[in-house]
């Protein structure tokens, strides 16, 4: 017998356990990960930005977040529209490259790459709330999601079960939409999470997308405020917009942008909300007896409303949720991000919803605790984008980062306040959904800290159903609110031709190179130099369009085409 055996096995055991140790201390020592993401909630929307709602609607508990960590305040979206921005946060990816272009866009299981990585590195996954990508989320251990969008009350939820995907469901009965996604949050963090391991948990909101209902206990909530208007929402100046958003001599006005007032006959807020909400307009309301002017600030307040007493419910609940994870012992251990899918347009130039490049929608808020790495009270400017998301949670958990990921990191940034040298200084964005349920045209361009330049190439992704292309370019400086158009001034003649050759240069950068729908780049290419032999050809288009919509309007037709425009 080798009388060293013994002894050798004690020394491979005691190695073993010391690995073992090991491993644990480092599993200890990386954070927990929530990701808390709402559906809709504009960032000028937080009273933490500082915007014109934050003293009649302030958020206490999305405002500490900013307080005893970081506020981003150029954090943006690359396709304002729910599926595919969800879909760049959970791969890392632009939409052309993830395949998720418009609302009917998934994310195959196998290839959910947040989802994977976490686990690979030894999290316990969770996916709680909205989901709104099709496919069954199952990478991830545990998920509990609403079917597509979702209702705000007695809502019914996916899992796991016998059954195939779609067909196992839970119903949370007599909850609001919010309350009843905090409390499986809750349950799960109470109930299931292997403690051995840290959490990585998607807590998505459903709430405050339209057509909004609040929790019926917020119904008195600034029921007797006036709330504050956007100068925009009244004014609608020349030099705001271009042909491709006003059509030639302002003919398409009225058919472009879902209305708060009367402004579009087919998508208008107006034509909505009397319906939907009648306890926020006077009894037996008979708009042909107000004035447009009397009219658009009762559709604007009842709008207003609705919204923010959706974003106080959310507030509440991540009161809820916070002091659970603090009475766990697991608050302070915890890197929590709050952020939406996009932002949203609050009545900003007489726009609803979101899908524009304007600021409203094309910010997204970004808030980040993590006092272990990241000092309280930081604010960043740095140009981030939802594609960085997941790169940056996957540095804070030790984990790999797939090559397929286009999205960089900014872990450094949060920690240090510093932006890297090499930094990108441009975000992109493109709008595929060409005139499909708000009338916003399909549009692609660039924004940098200071300016930012829109191209409205006017077609669908088969490079039919035209609309008038047209460019606009914003200085960000001196005109935040991107009311004055200045692609037309020959001052800034110069500063166009720079920012196209950019905004070119970002689109080979991250791989939109038209060989997607190549009949939709003839028509990007068609107009990039928009000549003066282009400009007529697009006033033409305006007025061929023009009659097209005003034959649909006497048809009856309302919200009836596809995402490609057909």
């Amino acid at each position: 017998m080798n009388r060293l055996y013994p002894v050798k096995f004690v020394l491979i055991c005691a190695v073993a356990m010391l690995f073992a140790i090991s491993s644990r201390v480092v599993l200890a020592e990386r954070p927990n990960i929530l990701y808390i993401m709402s559906d809709d909630h504009a960032a000028h929307a937080i009273s933490a930005y500082g915007g014109r709602l934050a003293k009649i609607a302030p958020t206490p508990n999305i405002d500490r977040l900013a307080r005893e960590g970081a506020l981003l305040s150029n954090a943006f979206c690359t396709n304002s529209i729910c599926s595919p921005s969800r879909a760049c946060v959970l791969t890392g990816q632009y939409d052309h490259v993830n395949g998720a272009f418009d609302l009917a866009g998934s994310v195959e299981p196998g290839k959910q790459m947040l989802a994977l990585q976490m686990r690979k590195a030894g999290y316990h996954t969770a996916m709680i709330g909205k989901w709104h990508l099709k496919a069954e989320p199952a990478d991830f251990e545990y998920y509990c999601v609403l079917p597509g969008q979702g209702k705000y009350h007695s809502p019914e939820f996916r899992v796991r079960g016998d059954k195939p995907w779609g067909k196992n469901l839970i119903q949370a009965d007599g909850k609001h939409s919010t309350d009843a996604i905090t409390d499986i949050s809750l349950q799960w963090l109470s109930e299931n999470w292997d403690r051995r391991r840290p959490f990585f948990l998607m807590h998505h909101y459903k709430a405050p997308h339209d057509y909004f209902e609040n929790a019926e206990r917020y119904e008195s909530y600034l029921a007797d405020v006036d709330i504050p208007e956007p100068a925009t929402l009244w004014t609608r100046d020349k030099s705001f917009g271009s042909l491709a958003t006003r059509g030639a001599g302002d003919e398409l006005i009225p058919h472009v942008g879902t209305s708060i007032g009367a402004r579009n006959p087919r998508r208008s807020y107006l034509l909505d909300l009397p319906t939907l909400y009648p306890r926020e307009f006077p009894p037996k309301y008979d708009p042909a007896t107000f004035s447009d002017e009397q009219n658009t600030r009762l559709a604007y307040n009842a709008y207003l409303k609705k919204f923010l007493r959706c974003v106080k419910g959310i507030d509440d609940n991540l009161g809820r949720l916070f002091k659970h994870l603090e009475e766990m012992g697991q608050l302070d251990n915890t890197l929590i991000i709050y952020t939406a899918d996009q932002g949203f347009m609050l009545g900003e130039h007489d726009y609803q919803d979101k899908r524009w490049m304007y600021e409203e929608s094309l910010r997204m808020p970004l808030l980040v605790r993590y006092p272990t790495a990241i000092p309280a009270g930081r604010r960043l400017d740095a140009i981030v984008e939802n594609v960085d998301f997941a790169p940056t949670m996957l540095d804070f958990a030790g984990a790999e980062t797939p090559a397929s990921v286009q999205g960089r990191s900014f872990r450094s940034m949060l920690e240090t306040g510093e932006e890297a040298a090499d930094w990108k200084q441009e975000s992109y964005y493109r709008y595929w959904m060409h005139m499909a349920h708000h009338d916003n045209p399909a549009h692609l361009g660039i924004r940098t800290k200071t300016h930012k330049l829109i191209y409205y190439y006017g077609c669908n992704y088969d490079g039919g159903y035209r609309t008038p292309p047209g460019w606009e370019l914003y200085d960000l400086v001196r005109d935040p609110h991107e009311t004055r158009n200045l692609s037309r001034d020959p001052a800034h003649a110069e500063l166009l031709v720079s920012l196209k050759r950019q905004l070119a240069d970002t689109r080979q950068r991250v791989g939109d190179d038209g060989s997607h729908f190549p009949a939709c780049e003839q028509v990007v290419q068609e107009f990039w130099d928009y000549d003066e032999q282009a400009e007529a050809k697009a006033m033409e288009i305006s007025h061929d369009y023009l009659q097209r919509r005003l034959k649909e309007l006497n048809a009856g037709q309302r919200n009836v085409r596809t995402f490609q425009g057909k």
